[in-house]
């Protein structure tokens, strides 16, 4: 091995990943942190650590300078980007080799080859891969664009050229949308990348998302490990991803894997790489792009393969010759993987940040994170926290294990899509492998449905939580008399009457409805508590965060309960609101679209917010005029802060 410490220039899950093989393998590890992550994880776990500037990316994460700097001033002799921020940067590459360093990934040139969407079309076309048809020139103007779109024929996908992450990506079903969406998805890759320039390509109907891992070696060896299949998705980011595809044959995967190996050789690509691909109905396959990366789904490769990607890494960046041919390459039975993300699917998705209370990730599987009791999870990074991985024989062996792992697993302290993974690997579409990309958008009310059982049993357990708190059940001559409680469960308010009946038993009743009976069995002072009702035992844990508010996990699902018992009842607002205009989230204005003054109309954009890399617009709560605005473009905001008023015309 040529180097004995790697700095990793990342954060989360993918810098402890990186540590764990680093290691294995006897290197010393270097974290890089900004002050938002001083106590984060990857902080705690590395052999040396070195901060390298303020929350936001552009100050920390992605300032190539600091990071250099860090590498030097800690002995590392390498740099591991993980994914994301600086993970495909030629620019970064580059530095990293002129500073004496070694970069764990492709050469700059590679990166900027296939960093660029609309160069890195025109390079596949002319190796031979399948290109989907559409437009990379260089004419950005609008009028251009348009005249493109059309000639392609709709629907259309706008792409950032510069982009990833399904930042700058958007659907065009028509003509009439063109302008508006074009605007959109510049403003996103502007803010996200510094680059506004977009491709047009066809929209494939129904598309499933291939992708092929491939390794390469500067040795001139080449081998792909198998596809995966990606097509779970929201707002184009992956959600679900497994291997092998349930849509991807042993010949078509022989055929998808000799194009990506031809399309790695024809760039004299070093390093772990994966292609894009989609695939129809009719099994055609077209390029979409390449990312000159480790991804964030490899834990199901390796699943399947029994390869360590990481190792693989650190032995071609240190010269090594790839320690296996294709023909050594073996599938064994199936993995899948979902991404927890620190998001309200009851709330549009809204990014969530703040201190996880209680995590306690299933034994059962695989899991990648760098979370703790009390971890905070910041407002300026990627909403992904964890990934959960399960292997089986067979898919559907690998599906229930994930399923049952996921219902194990604890995350209480902020709203996460736990219940829409589980929902979505329970669905019949998804277990019969039949999910395309549309399949959340098709199935969204399915997947985000109340299941009305489940609520009733959980109010009737919020209720003897709050009736009994943290002494176990009353015992005193007062506590036997009725008592009104007032709460939230996850933001929806319920109102009931509970009278104790003596040694932990307790009738709980809604309004004139018959009262169900609910008993205490135990409460640990951890917070595990046992309880019983209609003749059936059940097991929750609760957290307590103050006095008036806990969270618990029930039934595979987490509840924030708010205890409203001593909170005079708001007076309903009359129509139009108060007129304020509220952040739903943590996060950064990146613009402001009206002025003071301005004359709105009620649902008029009124503010954009980016939170977690994606950006969200906020609109007038009513017609009016713009009374005030309380923010500045660059200014950091707290969720549920005024950012506008709107006072009457």
């Amino acid at each position: 091995m040529s180097f004995n410490k790697i700095l990793i220039a990342n954060r989360g899950e993918i810098a402890v990943r990186v540590m764990r093989t680093a290691r294995a393998m006897g290197l010393r590890t270097v974290a890089v942190y900004s002050s938002a992550d001083a106590e984060a994880e990857h902080v705690r776990q590395a052999d040396q650590a070195v901060c390298i500037g303020e929350p936001l990316p552009a100050q920390s994460y992605l300032n190539i300078a600091a990071i250099i700097e860090a590498a030097h001033a800690s002995g590392a002799e390498a740099v591991h980007p993980g994914y994301g921020f600086l993970a495909e940067n030629a620019e970064f590459a580059q530095a990293c080799l002129d500073a004496g360093l070694v970069f764990i990934g492709p050469s700059p040139a590679a990166i900027r080859a296939m960093g660029d969407k609309a160069g890195a079309k025109r390079l596949m076309q002319a190796a031979g891969v399948p290109c989907i048809p559409g437009y990379q020139g260089e004419d950005q103007r609008t009028a251009t664009l348009a005249a493109e779109a059309a000639r392609i024929g709709w629907p259309v996908m706008i792409k950032a050229t510069a982009g990833g992450g399904g930042r700058g990506m958007r659907f065009v079903p028509s003509a009439t949308a063109f302008a508006e969406l074009l605007q959109s998805a510049q403003s996103e890759a502007l803010h996200a990348f510094g680059d506004a320039t977009v491709i047009l390509e066809r929209a494939i109907a129904l598309p499933r998302h291939i992708e092929i891992q491939v390794f390469a070696d500067r040795h001139g060896n080449a081998i792909h490990l198998g596809e995966r299949d990606c097509s779970v998705q929201r707002r184009h980011q992956k959600v679900i991803e497994e291997s092998p595809s349930p849509a991807v044959s042993p010949a078509l995967r022989e055929r998808m894997g000799a194009t990506a190996v031809a399309a790695a050789k024809a760039i004299g690509y070093e390093g772990a790489g994966t292609l894009e691909f989609l695939l129809d109905a009719e099994g055609q396959y077209w390029f979409m792009e390449m990312n000159t990366r480790l991804q964030v789904e490899h834990p199901v490769t390796e699943a399947v393969t029994g390869l360590d990607l990481v190792e693989l890494q650190l032995r071609v960046a240190a010269g090594e010759p790839l320690p296996l041919e294709q023909k050594d390459v073996r599938m064994d039975g199936h993995a899948i993987e979902v991404r927890l993300c620190a998001e309200d699917p009851q709330q549009g998705f809204m990014p969530q940040s703040g201190t996880l209370a209680a995590w306690r990730p299933s034994p059962a599987l695989r899991v990648e994170h760098a979370l703790r009791d009390g971890a905070a999870v910041p407002p300026f990074y990627d909403s992904m926290i964890a990934k959960l991985v399960a292997h089986g024989r067979t898919r559907d062996e690998a599906r229930h294990r994930l399923v049952a792992g996921l219902q194990d697993t604890v995350a209480l302290g902020i709203a996460t899509n736990q219940q829409l993974l589980r929902r979505a690997l329970s669905h019949p579409v998804f277990a019969d492998g039949k999910a395309t990309t549309a399949f959340i958008a098709e199935h969204a009310d399915a997947l985000l449905a109340p299941d009305a059982a489940t609520e009733e049993r959980t109010v009737l357990l919020a209720a003897l939580l709050l009736q009994t708190g943290e002494r176990g059940w009353p015992s005193s001559i007062a506590h036997t008399l009725p008592n009104a409680l007032r709460f939230a469960l996850n933001g929806k308010v319920h109102a009931l009457r509970v009278t104790p009946q003596g040694s932990g038993r307790f009738d709980v009743a809604v309004g004139t409805s018959t009262p169900t009976r609910v008993e205490l069995l135990s409460l640990s002072g951890d917070g595990h508590v046992r309880f019983l009702c209609g003749g059936v035992s059940e097991h929750a844990l609760a957290v307590r965060m103050s006095a008036d508010r806990s969270w618990f996990h029930f039934r595979g699902q987490a509840f924030e309960l708010q205890d409203l018992t001593h909170v005079a009842v708001p007076r309903a607002e009359a129509a139009g609101g108060d007129g304020l205009l509220r952040a739903s989230m943590n996060g950064r204005v990146i613009a402001l679209l009206v002025a003071e003054g301005d004359a709105v109309a009620a649902g008029q954009p009124l503010v954009t917010l980016e939170a977690m890399k994606m950006e969200h617009v906020h609109c007038a709560p009513r017609a009016g005029r713009v009374a005030a605005l309380h923010v500045a473009v660059g200014a950091q905001v707290a969720a549920r802060h005024v950012v506008a008023e709107i006072a009457d015309a």
